[in-house]
């Protein structure tokens, strides 16, 4: 069961419901009700930036914090991937875990998440899942009290699992400003604050998480059990002060989010029982459009997971995990540049267009990397961010183009398909502890290959087949 289409209601979400409308009748919006921030003229599509007035700028700034919240959060496992590694003494594979732990929640959490928005509206659905996020983040304290790795696993799959509700409430917000023909720029500017977090994630994260210099795996071997043991639960403790000043922040978070009156997104079946004439399955663009999603969020997730060991690497870097940190922090900042410019540059060229040139040159930068050492491998690899940039959200709103009132089911199986950040980085991990973490890069290069193709041939909607037919 995907997520139900999605409708403007109204009303502020803190207001109560009317009486239900008779059986076969269809909703209707009187521009009389309609909340203040949104444009008239976006009932019939045509509202541009210059027509969402200022008493918008509330709704959306609060909406905006949840999307820089969970880039913050996202990216600090790129910071807890060599700081467990070095704690357990973990293969590549092994680590990875990390990162198939948190993104699964995607996959397994979406579709009951939109269950819950269908029952407690939007706003709820938001504060349930920072809740949710604030004890996952709190659970890293009873983990690194016990360095045990599963139980850091666990606490993981708690805190994505409150970001996956929010990925599913918060998104509407997003598309509800505006006509279709900018989804893509709106979305890009959004992402820009998701890549703001992420950029001061691995900043922060080792200045407190990997302040301590780690031992070198034949160190530890040296290390008397005893001596191991407490060696593993001083850098263990290192990532209590974080996670507990996250876990407080989030809770904040939460009360400022419910104080809030926000308009309300109800879902379609809550308005209408209207029958939809229409599958998923019959838009090609949707589905290779999910692919792209599964491929885009691997290779991502690839790239900045294996970074701070990667730039490690003697003919690399030769860096120390607290310096390579601070490096990651180009990576991602590069993705906040390339998303603040794309907004402007989506609105005058093709997104089609853009993303083929986006996948080419991150593909190339990835390639080059490969095939050098020192400082042009280091900075081509971090050069990736800038073109990873505009992926997640022109791939978004090609693979939702004329779905209609399938949109929210369409994004459901959108938001599933951010599963490739679990699974690709774990295969990467795989392919590093058998050939070298260098080599070990050209799966990131075949799903920047393949976002070319959807970018070319694989985005286009129905109707434009139709044309060309």
């Amino acid at each position: 069961m995907s997520p139900r289409p999605v409708a403007i209601s109204t009303r502020p979400e803190d207001e109560s419901t009317e009486s239900p409308r008779p059986a076969g009748s269809s909703p209707t919006l009187e521009l009389a009700q309609v909340p203040s921030c949104v444009p008239p003229r976006a009932l019939q599509g045509a509202v541009t930036a210059s027509d969402v007035p200022a008493s918008c700028t509330r709704p959306l700034a609060v909406v905006t914090s949840l999307f820089f919240m969970w880039g913050f959060l996202t990216c600090l496992n790129d910071i807890l991937v060599p700081h467990l590694k070095s704690i357990f003494d973990l293969g590549y594979a092994e680590v990875m875990l990390v990162q198939f732990a948190f993104f699964s929640a995607y996959f397994l959490f979406s579709v009951p998440w939109s269950r819950v928005v269908n029952a407690v509206g939007y706003q709820r659905t938001m504060v349930i899942g920072l809740v949710l996020m604030a004890l996952g983040a709190l659970l890293f304290v009873p983990a690194a009290s016990l360095v045990s790795f599963p139980v850091f696993l666990g606490a993981l799959i708690v805190l994505a699992t409150g970001i996956t509700g929010l990925q599913v409430s918060a998104n509407p917000y997003v598309v509800v400003l505006g006509k279709p023909e900018t989804a893509s720029s709106r979305l890009d500017l959004t992402q820009a604050f998701n890549s703001l977090g992420t950029t001061v994630a691995p900043k922060l994260g080792g200045l407190f998480i990997l302040a301590a210099a780690p031992l070198a795996a034949d160190e530890l071997a040296k290390l008397a059990p005893a001596a191991l043991h407490a060696y593993r639960v001083e850098q263990a403790a290192s990532v209590k002060i974080p996670y507990l000043v996250i876990s407080i922040a989030l809770v904040v978070l939460a009360v400022i989010i419910a104080r809030s009156k926000l308009p309300r997104i109800e879902t379609a079946a809550q308005t209408s029982t209207k029958a939809v004439g229409d599958s998923l399955w019959k838009h090609r663009n949707l589905l290779l459009g999910a692919l792209g999603i599964f491929t885009y969020v691997g290779a991502e997730v690839s790239v900045g997971s294996f970074l701070v060991n990667y730039l490690g690497q003697s003919e690399i870097g030769g860096f120390s995990p607290k310096t390579a940190a601070g490096y990651v922090s180009f990576f991602w900042g590069g993705a906040m540049v390339g998303r603040f410019l794309g907004a402007p540059l989506l609105r005058r060229f093709r997104a089609g267009h853009l993303l083929a040139i986006c996948a080419v040159l991150a593909a190339a930068l990835v390639g080059i990397s490969m095939l050098t050492e020192g400082q042009v491998a280091v900075w081509s690899i971090l050069a990736v961010g800038l073109f990873n940039s505009i992926m997640f959200p022109t791939i978004f709103s090609l693979g939702v183009a004329e779905l209609g009132p399938l949109t929210s089911s369409g994004s459901g199986i959108l938001n599933m398909a951010i599963v490739g950040g679990a699974l690709l980085p774990l295969l990467q991990g795989a392919i590093a502890d058998r050939i070298g973490i260098h080599s070990a890069f050209f799966v990131p290069v075949l799903c920047y290959l393949y976002i070319l193709y959807f970018a070319l041939n694989g985005s286009k909607p129905n109707s434009q087949r139709l044309r060309a037919a």
